[in-house]
């Protein structure tokens, strides 16, 4: 026993009543825009083409009349942007106006027959067939996809909501309404194929460079690069010098990529020389996305410190950092354990660079017995460059906080802080001698803090260094 297969039936053809027409009409007398009368008049834009060519109305005549009026006044003498506004035209179309260029089926043709897109020139037919051959596979997955596109035709077809379909397809709804509205076919429908065609027409790089293509401004630009001006200095020049006219507009970077490159050139290559620097090819910059390293010895950083120090198990683990005087002449370097919170007070008499500093370090972690010669952590200051040759000298490795991250020290820093009410910014630190150091840090020592249920850092530090 056969089965019959009854096909989908196909959607019926919208058919308009006379009142939707008349609604268009006067929409489009009012607005004198196809596409904006046929959104007020719920009808689409296919539509109303057709019902203008029935009315005899050609769509293009208000263009036509604006152009020839646009001409009538330049040749009276009007500034281009004068003539654009009285006219109500945007300057770019005046431009193409001023060029002869006319516009059709969405490309611009220039008096001598070229064919251009909005950005470049159209190759031809048989090289616009194997390019879209290729650019018919997906690119990245941020674009639609030609599966996706079937799909969206599929989904649309059955008069879900374009936020519906944007949920089922996993895509953003301006995504979808983009779509449809952007590649449908003349007819109003949407095919995916075509839609996918027309897609990848737009992708057509790299566009021809734009000192190629404007001889008068090139002759501008390399008259000013031989007089010494920089390309900053060509590109404000031309702003003053042509204010009315948008073609004569050239950014800075693209005479540096026209000297640079010579691929994408329109520069001679004798007129590098005109720039201040000399190079034949351009210099690396820092773009921020990779730091540096900081020492010439790779820094153990913070995330590598064992877990026991983080929580301070363990005794023995150091955080260290220096307190700055007047104009940062003068330091004195801070450690504080970080169980017990006992302070030691470096002292720092002539200088704080890396070698005085690692000698500093080494002599007060000496007076220390080995089992609290656990660790070290410190920011990434000049001044343990020389962390190495510390870690040789004490059997301390040394760990490394985060660039801009002090409550990774947050002992220290607190510590650092009391400091000051000792040694007060903008001051001398070279004035205070070992004695006076030790006398501070014997003062904080004995004071009582809560974090250690109010035993003092002296007292903690006792229990660790006499035996039970």
């Amino acid at each position: 026993m056969t089965t019959s297969v009854t096909p989908p039936e196909r959607p019926r053809k919208r058919v308009y009543r006379e009142a939707e027409t008349l609604a268009f009409l006067a929409a489009y007398d009012r607005l004198d825009n196809v596409a904006d009368a046929a959104h007020e008049a719920g009808v689409t834009t296919m539509a109303g083409y057709r019902w203008l060519v029935a009315a005899n109305i050609n769509p293009r005549r208000r263009e036509v009349e604006r152009r020839a009026e646009f001409d009538r006044l330049r040749t009276m003498g009007v500034t281009r942007t004068a003539a654009a506004s009285r006219v109500g035209v945007h300057i770019r179309t005046a431009i193409d106006w001023d060029h002869g260029i006319r516009k059709a089926g969405g490309y611009r043709i220039r008096p001598d027959g070229r064919v251009m897109g909005y950005n470049y020139a159209v190759p031809p037919l048989h090289q616009r067939r194997a390019h879209l051959a290729k650019v018919e596979q997906q690119l990245d997955p941020r674009y639609l996809s030609l599966a996706e596109r079937e799909r969206l035709r599929d989904l649309s077809a059955t008069g879900a909501s374009m936020r519906s379909i944007a949920e089922l397809m996993h895509r953003s709804a301006s995504t979808i309404s983009r779509e449809l509205r952007r590649n449908a076919t003349m007819t109003g429908t949407y095919e995916p194929y075509a839609a996918h065609r027309t897609a990848a027409e737009r992708r057509p790089r790299p566009k021809a460079a734009k000192l190629e293509q404007q001889p008068r401004l090139r002759t501008f630009v390399q008259d000013k690069l031989r007089t010494r001006w920089s390309p900053e200095q060509i590109c404000h020049g031309l702003i003053r010098k042509y204010p009315e006219d948008q073609e004569m507009r050239v950014s800075p970077e693209t005479i540096y990529q026209a000297l640079y490159l010579q691929a994408r050139g329109g520069l001679k290559k004798e007129v590098q020389t005109a720039l201040r620097t000399g190079r034949a090819r351009r210099k690396p910059q820092n773009t921020g996305q990779e730091r540096r390293r900081r020492f010439a010895d790779p820094m153990i950083m913070i995330a590598d410190r064992p877990p026991e120090i983080e929580d301070r198990a363990i005794p023995g683990h150091w955080e260290g950092d220096l307190i700055t005087g007047m104009l940062n002449q003068s330091a004195i370097g801070t450690l504080v354990e970080r169980t017990t919170r006992y302070v030691m007070l470096v002292h720092l008499p002539d200088s704080h660079t890396a070698d005085a500093v690692r000698d500093g370090l080494v002599a007060a972690i000496a007076t220390l017995p080995e089992h609290l010669r656990g660790s070290l952590t410190w920011d990434q200051g000049s001044e343990m460059a020389t962390h190495k040759s510390f870690t040789t000298a004490t059997d301390m490795p040394v760990y490394f906080c985060d660039p801009a991250s002090p409550w990774q020290r947050g002992s220290n820093e607190n510590t650092n802080g009391l400091l000051r009410q000792y040694f007060p910014k903008s001051t001398d630190l070279s004035a205070y001698g070992i004695e006076d150091l030790e006398h501070v840090a014997q003062e904080l020592n004995s004071r009582p803090r809560k974090t250690l249920r109010w035993d003092t850092p002296a007292e903690r530090i006792r229990g660790l260094l006499i035996p039970a």
